[in-house]
């Protein structure tokens, strides 16, 4: 198996970012901001604004995604961000707002050609768990696509599968009106308070 580090997408990862994303020369690629802008604000937008979004992005908090690499190589992006900040989601009439925990959304997974199916998309689910969890996000919720064991394009899956989320310990919640391939999409949910509470709780015990 290849060794995978997950890291946040701080500033200085930029010219890693860009290689997962195809390269700077990629204008046909949303950058990451498909979710963060209404559909109006994102159909007027540029490529030269996408990736100077993304760019400014990394210096928030929180940061914007998380970049995977095998064996030191940029391969893979997972992107996430406070649900309310997410202006498509804040309007989406297929994906609801379930009530108002300030949960952090994942939206998108981007591994590169070559290094998929090495389990790098759950290295960066895995990942994000841990940085979500030190910056304190009270729960991580997601949307991705049951799939009921069927192959589909990756065109598709870039939402992630439903059974990714289940393996990291997020639980169903509903099925939404949104689809990826034609097939649904489920709101899943990993309340982060739960871990942080039983942490708090442990009482040391000596050898």
């Amino acid at each position: 198996m290849p060794r995978i580090t997950v890291v946040p997408a701080t500033p200085e990862r930029w010219a890693d970012m860009q290689v997962v994303f195809g390269g700077p020369w990629n204008i046909d690629h949303c950058w990451c901001q498909f979710v963060r802008l209404s559909s109006s604000d994102y159909a007027k937008s540029t490529f030269e604004q996408r990736t100077g979004l993304l760019e400014s992005q990394t210096h928030q908090d929180p940061v914007p995604g998380m970049v995977a690499y095998v064996d030191g190589e940029p391969c893979g992006w997972i992107g996430f961000g406070v649900r309310s900040r997410m202006e498509r989601l804040v309007r989406s009439r297929t994906i609801p707002l379930v009530d108002d925990v300030p949960v952090w959304s994942v939206f998108c997974f981007l591994i590169r050609v070559g290094y998929r199916r090495q389990g790098v998309a759950q290295a960066l689910l895995d990942g994000l768990v841990e940085y979500a969890r030190q910056q304190g996000s009270p729960m991580l919720e997601a949307y991705p696509v049951e799939t009921n064991g069927k192959r589909i394009h990756g065109s598709g899956a870039y939402v992630g599968l439903a059974t990714m989320f289940r393996r990291a310990g997020f639980s169903e919640i509903l099925q939404t009106d949104a689809r990826a391939e034609h097939l649904p999409r489920i709101l899943m949910r990993l309340d982060l308070r739960e871990t942080a509470d039983s942490a708090a709780g442990e009482v040391p015990t000596s050898g």
